[in-house]
């Protein structure tokens, strides 16, 4: 029975720790695979919550782990990536200003997790800091093929749209995981770019591992779905 229960905590330790590996790897110049294990964070991260649903396994303990680990995986991580992608060149302004994006983000984790209205099923309010730190890691992949002018207005962006009372559509209804449509639309794109240039070689090892991982998620979410349709 403990160790069902600890399932769940486990995805989201492993979450926090795809954080903290990512950015070791941006410190090390590796800022792919870096960008890579913050998309894997967010399947973890879409994996905890309904496992620990399944397993009856909801606890206090969970959700103040799933802040703790989403404040490092998509707050910290992605703002260190920013600036050793793009805000290095500014220095010591470019590395506060970086800093700003976690603490967007731990504000919105805290003004969630008090909230006594939670999002409905249709929406959010606001960007969620998974979304926001996603989204940044995918501009970081595609860096060279993007201006820095874009990245540093969505960098903007994203930081104002976090603490925002915006409704912003959750797509629950379209069968993918939590924040799925996101690395879906990343992972479209990353297949097309590997069909029609064939670099398959070149691309950083860890999309080997992610990409399987989240086929095999949508394919059991999707399975789960049609099973629910004919019950």
């Amino acid at each position: 029975m403990r160790i069902k229960k600890a399932i769940p905590n486990m995805l989201t330790l492993g979450n926090l720790y795809c954080g903290f590996l990512s950015i070791g790897f941006a410190a090390n110049g590796q800022f792919n695979n870096a960008a890579i294990l913050i998309l894997i964070g967010m399947m973890l991260d879409s994996m905890d919550g309904r496992l620990a649903r399944m397993l009856n396994a909801d606890s206090q303990l969970g959700k103040e782990l799933d802040s703790l680990a989403d404040i490092v995986t998509f707050g910290v991580a992605p703002s260190f990536l920013i600036f050793y992608t793009y805000f290095f060149q500014f220095g010591m302004i470019g590395f506060f200003v970086a800093g700003l994006f976690p603490l967007f983000g731990a504000y919105r984790l805290a003004r969630f997790n008090i909230s006594s209205t939670k999002s409905s099923m249709n929406y959010f309010v606001g960007v969620p800091i998974t979304a926001a730190g996603g989204i940044l890691a995918i501009l970081t992949l595609f860096g060279d093929k993007i201006p820095q002018i874009i990245t540093t207005v969505v960098f903007t962006g994203m930081c104002f749209l976090m603490v925002s009372k915006i409704r912003i559509p959750s797509l629950k209804e379209i069968p993918l995981p939590k924040y799925g449509t996101i690395v879906t639309i990343f992972l479209g794109c990353l297949l097309y770019i590997i069909y029609e240039t064939g670099t398959h070689g070149q691309f950083p090892y860890l999309i080997y591992i992610a990409a399987p991982l989240y086929i095999a998620y949508l394919a059991y979410r999707f399975v789960k779905g049609k099973n629910k349709k004919h019950e």
